[in-house]
């Protein structure tokens, strides 16, 4: 198995991508990213090297991300817009031996010490950048085209950092497995992706949401993603109506702006058959009032990064405010009480997962692995909740 494999069975004339007004079809995305797997091997990358990635929303991540995973190395999303020292310290936990970056990191990576990251060997960046001694990332799309790699279940395929279960960011461990599993739990809904969306990108690719939930599902469908750099809500809305967005995953904030934007047209979303939302609470208020004023249903679900991240949704089934909809197929949930029992019905309990999509653990650190997997593989999320008589959680507390 290869993660890399998602984009391999669809059409090559369906279009895969948008990105600054360009298109990328699945037959140019596929060569480009065998390309790009060749030219990371030329550079001496193999299994289990780690390339950290540096780059916004746009193509050059996707194609990167999905080469180094497909040569069995270890894709390392980080922030872009992330202070130097904090990059620097990301780049020494995961022993990168390859940064791909952009603009939007280039005033970050400048004011890096490089004697301060020694593991890096070797800088790739676009060549209108002109940043010294880095290698073009369009001489490596010239290189002779490398295979996909065959991987075990458990490879490591992705290293983020998170703040979730366990407080101080750490570096999750993501599988092949893990990630390719939660793809197709989200699947499991009703109403999942399918090829003839158009996906708005606009939840950043080095979170769980937009790299697995956005990329992973939507590139797994044979879906079409428009990958935008930056949020407007103004300009945000000229591109639904242009592109004929169709999914719209996006954080409560996202959801938020429009409430509070008078005069918008009632019809701004008519297009859009899918509102997604998480990665924090949606205020209940607001979401009432983007279905009257807008008629739209927004599905709230619930997730975190040591799950890959997607728990629970409410795509495909009635919309109930408050709620983070029901535990998806292909995992199991239990509700923990202070005593380590399953709580009773109505009352609240610490939310555990259990599955092929929970991940193997945070980077060389034992001790707090061990606080959130129990011996025999439950995730203790550190989220509190309760259902009701219809399976649907509610989010009330953190333990």
């Amino acid at each position: 198995m290869n993660l890399a494999d998602i984009i391999e069975p669809h059409d090559a004339e369906r279009i895969a991508l948008v990105s600054r007004g360009r298109t990328t079809t699945y037959g140019s995305l596929r060569d480009q990213v065998a390309a790009m797997r060749g030219g990371l091997t030329a550079l001496g990358v193999g299994r289990g090297d780690t390339v950290a990635l540096l780059c916004g929303n746009g193509r050059y991540f996707v194609v990167s991300y999905l080469a180094t995973v497909g040569i069995g190395a270890v894709a390392v999303p980080l922030n872009p817009a992330s202070p130097g020292p904090e990059i620097e310290r990301e780049i020494g936990v995961v022993d990168a031996s390859v940064v791909v970056l952009e603009q939007s990191a280039l005033h970050s990576w400048r004011g890096i010490d490089r004697s301060s990251v020694p593991s890096v060997r070797d800088v790739v960046a676009p060549a209108a950048l002109d940043l010294e001694g880095a290698v073009t990332i369009e001489s490596l799309l010239e290189a002779e085209p490398v295979p996909v790699a065959d991987m075990a279940d458990d490879d490591l395929a992705v290293l983020i950092f998170t703040s979730g279960t366990a407080g101080a960011p750490r570096a999750a461990m993501l599988s092949h497995r893990n990630l390719l599993a939660n793809i197709e739990q989200s699947r499991s809904t009703r109403e999942p992706m399918n090829a003839d969306d158009v996906i708005y990108g606009v939840l950043p690719v080095f979170h769980i949401f937009g790299l697995n939930v956005v990329i992973g599902s939507a590139l797994a469908a044979g879906a079409c993603i428009v990958l935008v750099q930056r949020f407007d809500p103004t300009t945000m809305l000229d591109t639904i109506r242009e592109r004929g967005i169709t999914v719209v995953p996006g954080a409560p904030p996202l959801w938020t702006s429009f409430v509070q934007l008078e005069g918008l047209p009632a019809d701004s979303f008519a297009t859009v058959r899918l509102a997604l939302t998480g990665a924090a609470k949606m205020p209940e208020e607001a979401q009432k009032q983007l279905k009257t004023r807008f008629g739209v249903d927004l599905r709230e679900g619930y997730g975190l990064t040591e799950a890959s991240p997607v728990v629970t949704s409410s795509v495909g089934m009635p919309v109930k405010v408050g709620s983070v909809g029901r535990v998806l197929q292909g995992m199991e949930v239990r509700l923990v009480d202070e005593a380590g029992a399953d709580a009773l019905d109505g009352d609240s309990g610490e939310i555990w997962v259990k599955g092929p999509n929970v991940f193997l653990g945070y980077l060389n650190d034992q001790e707090a692995t061990e606080r959130v997997l129990t011996e025999d593989g439950w995730l203790r999320t550190g989220d509190v909740a309760v259902t009701d008589s219809e399976g649907y959680l509610y989010l009330v507390d953190r333990v």
